[in-house]
This record gives C-alpha cells, structure tokens and sequence, in this order.
C-alpha cells in the first residue's frame, strides 16, 4: 500500500518542471509546489509542529492550499481543515473535540483565526505566509518517517447520526484514496488539466493527488460562479471538471453555458448528492456523453461505486448510483447484519482500502459501525438491479443534502427552537431543482407570538452556518408525533415530494 507521502515525492521527482497548480494567472511547477512544501513544513517545525501534531487549517483555494497540504502530508501532521462557511463556536467545536493546538490561516481568514485564539485556552495561530517566509539556506524534505497507519486527515462529517465527528483517514487510506480514483473514475494524462471551483477540503481535493502522480495539472478557482467557471474551462483548456448537483443547475439557470467553449472537456465528474433528472438530462445536451457519476462517503471516498459515461446511455440506469467500484467488496445486510436476499433493500457494508481508520475518540460509534468482521455499515439503504448496479433507496437517518453539504434537522432545529417565539418545530428536505433537497421548516408559534419566515430564517443564520438554514418555512397548528412524542418526519416530508411528482 503506498502511503500518502510517497505518491507526493514520486510526482515531484518525476516532473519537476511541468506545471502543477494554476491561480488565476499564476502557476507552480512540480518542484516549486514540493519547495514550498518543504519549507512550510520546516517552519513548522522550528514552532514545534511536527508528527502527530493535529493542525487546523483554515485555508481557502489559492496558490498555496496544495503546498500547505503535501506539507503536512509530508511531515506526519494530521490535517483538520475547517469549512470557511461555518460559524464561530461549529469552528470552535470542532478544534477542542479535535483535540486541535494548532490552526494555520492564510490572509483572507485571519480573523478568524484571531478568534478562535481567544476563544479556546491554548490555541496557537500561524499565518500561512509566516511559514512561506524565506529562509538563508534551502531547505530539504523534512524526512520524517512514516507508516500507513499514521493518521494524515482528520475530517469533520456530521453523517448519519446528526452530530459532528471527525473520521480519520491515515497515510495508507489517503493514498489508497487515489488509487481508487484513478482505478475507477478518471485517467489523467501528462497534458490533462482539472479545473476545482469547490473547496479543496472536500470531495474536489482528492483530485489533487491523482493529477499530481501523472504529471497533469490543477487549475484552481477561489469558488464557483457560473459564468467565471464556463470563462475558466477555455482559459485553462481544462479537461475534467467537478461538480455537485446545485451547480449543474446554477450553470443552466444562468445561461453561462451558452455560446461556451467546451471542446476542450473530456469528461465531466460529479457526486456528492443525487442529481434530478432533469438537471441531468440538460447538462447531457450541454456537454455531451461524458458525464461520470460517483457514490462515496467520508468515511469511504471517493469511490464506492461509479456511473460512467457509458452507462449514462441508457436512462434506465439514471436512478442508479453506479456499478460497485474495482477495489472494494460490498453486501447489503439487513437489521441484524445478515445478507438480504437477490433485489432485497439493505444498508450497504463494504471493505475497501480507501475506508477510514474510523472515528477519532469514539469507540462506541465505531464499535457501531463496523461489524465483528471488519465491514463499515454505511448507514445508507439500497438495492442491486438484476445487472449489479446499486441504487440508493433512502437513508437510515433524516440527514439533508442540499447544495451537496449535509445538514441534519436536530442542529436546525435547535436553532429555531432558540426563537422566543417558536413552541415546536421540524425540519425535513423538500425537492428542489437547484439545491436537490431545500432545507424546509414545519414551525408551530407559542399561542399569543408572532414571527415571519424571513425573521426566523435570519434568526438560524445568526447562530449557525447559513447553508444549514431554512430556505423556507411554513407555519403550523402543531407538529405531527407518534403516541410516545417523537418528531414524525416521514409525514412532513413524504407529502412534499409527493407534490413534487
């Protein structure tokens, strides 16, 4: 198994001289990404921040997010990136259950950074342009010793179960992470170029390893705009893209893809969530035959299972979320973690190279999620068709997609029940052609309050991340519950995509 580390020194000795990484009209080669890599880490170092360290990154796309990263890559420091999107105490909850001493920030997210520091007793703040400072001698790798178990990325999901866990993924599973992309859902070329409008820290920056190993190149955007995008494909001759449902539909909505030069493109990605038939139907017409789905997790990226190009052909196959990927075994088990039977619905479990190590400091979840004999229960409901492509069916929690983040309805909840206003209050996913589910608020008021949609939305978005907040909200009498009082989601949400048919 080659570790994380490994496949970051064999690009930079291979291609010192070809272009890695584009920003806007800048770019790095091979050896000024490993360069600066080397020197972030030895700065690093010198503030006593090395193997083992666990290290936050607060670090929007830019020149040096990829240095940053194979920097601690290198130096067997694990990676706890922070989403930019995210409020104050989600940042804040995340470092001191991370266990975090340590955050880099670059320029932009500084004061965040700042606040973070006064906030939580003993957090160190560096800049990233600090560690880029130059130094009387060159330096060289920083040579540290590695193994695969050794923890490289500790990644924050709330998954399934409706609170914020970080899942560890070490040196071995990283790299085995590439492999599995490249076995599976791309194969870059020495003149191949991707183009990154997502945030690295998420699906997007597995990418990177991938392009890096095969001496091809990552063209990346600060974020996504419909119209700077489709501008960027023709600027860069990009030959792969990334994206998630929603922005399918952004680029339709705003017609930026009128009139485009696609003619460098030769496949176009995309997963994260499902994508509704008619986004997909469209964004065939508008980029042709080569559209390539994946099915993957956190706690098992990239690729469980992928719908190529080829399969996109045959409609009957759009519901389906791929054909199991090369490298993993899958099965299907029901309630008691027996196999179900042909066509039968079950919770994928699968064994894969690429899956985490598990959840830091959680035994009993990880005791939960992977069975006696090593399988990871993915939490995730679906069927095999007579042809052996897997189809999702539902998913054992009420965990929201919307604009590919997941939001779970407690945490909205818990925001809106914070309203003086709100006695009771249920949060499901509605259908939505932009965001593939539309975070949607059942609210009942205390007898005698008052409060508008708009107020209560503003209220959430004061106290967590705005994706996370309602987009619309409808009043009621009272929230429907079952004889012993639980929340019943199902009744909320089966009407609205029973309208939506």
């Amino acid at each position: 198994m080659a570790l994380a580390a490994s496949l970051v020194r064999r690009g930079a000795a291979a291609f010192p001289d070809r272009t890695a990484v584009h920003v806007g009209a800048a770019s790095l080669t091979f050896a000024e990404v490993d360069q600066r890599a080397d020197l972030i880490a030895h700065h690093l170092a010198a503030r006593g921040v090395g193997k083992g360290t666990h290290v936050g990154l607060l670090v929007n796309n830019g020149l040096d997010s990829v240095p940053m990263e194979f920097a601690a890559i290198k130096a067997g420091i694990v990676r706890v990136p922070l989403n930019a999107r995210l409020s104050l105490d989600e940042h804040a909850d995340m470092l001191t259950g991370s266990r975090t001493g340590v955050i880099v920030a670059d320029a932009t997210l500084a004061g965040r950074a700042n606040e973070l520091a006064a906030t939580i007793p003993g957090l160190r703040a560096i800049a990233l342009d600090d560690l880029l400072a130059p130094t009387a001698e060159p330096v060289g790798d920083p040579g540290v010793a590695l193994d695969a178990d050794d923890p490289t990325l500790l990644l924050y999901t709330s998954g399934t179960t409706g609170r914020l866990k970080a899942v560890v993924h070490t040196q071995g599973s990283y790299g085995a992470i590439c492999s599995n992309i490249l076995a599976n859902l791309i194969d870059p070329q020495p003149d191949s170029v991707m183009l990154h409008a997502a945030s690295l820290i998420h699906a997007s920056g597995t990418f990177v390893l991938p392009y890096w190993i095969r001496g091809a190149a990552s063209a990346i955007l600060p974020g996504f705009e419909p119209a700077a995008f489709v501008e960027a494909i023709a600027t860069y001759r990009a030959t792969e893209i990334n994206l998630v449902p929603t922005m399918f539909a952004m680029l339709h909505d705003s017609g930026a893809l009128d009139g485009a030069d696609l003619s460098s493109l030769r496949k176009v990605v995309y997963g994260a969530s499902p994508m509704p038939r008619p986004v997909l139907r469209r964004s065939i017409e508008a980029f042709g035959p080569i559209l390539t789905q994946y099915y993957g997790q956190t706690e098992a990226p990239l690729c469980i299972a992928v719908l190529d190009e080829h399969a996109h052909a045959d409609e009957a196959l759009w519901g389906a979320c791929g054909m199991p990927a090369s490298d993993v075994d899958l099965r299907l088990l029901d309630e008691d973690g027996n196999d179900v039977a042909p066509g039968g619905i079950g919770e994928i479990a699968l064994r894969a190279p690429f899956r985490m190590q598990g959840y830091f400091e959680a035994a009993e979840l990880n005791a939960q999620t992977t069975t006696a004999d090593g399988w990871l229960r993915t939490r995730d409901l679906a069927r095999f068709d007579d042809r052996g492509y897997l189809h999702l069916v539902d998913r054992t929690s009420d965990m929201i997609i919307t604009g590919g983040y997941n939001v779970y309805p407690r945490e909205v909840e818990d925001a809106l029940s914070s309203h003086a206003a709100v006695a009771e209050c249920a949060v499901v996913g509605a259908p939505d052609e932009k965001w593939v589910e539309a975070v949607t608020a059942f609210v009942a008021l205390r007898p005698g309050a008052a409060a508008t949609e708009d107020e209560l939305i503003e209220h959430v978005r004061g106290q967590i991340a705005a994706h996370k907040a309602p987009k619309s909200v409808r009043f009621v009498e009272a929230v429907p519950k079952s004889a012993v009082g639980k929340i019943l989601r199902r009744a909320l949400r089966e009407p609205l995509w029973e309208e939506a048919r």
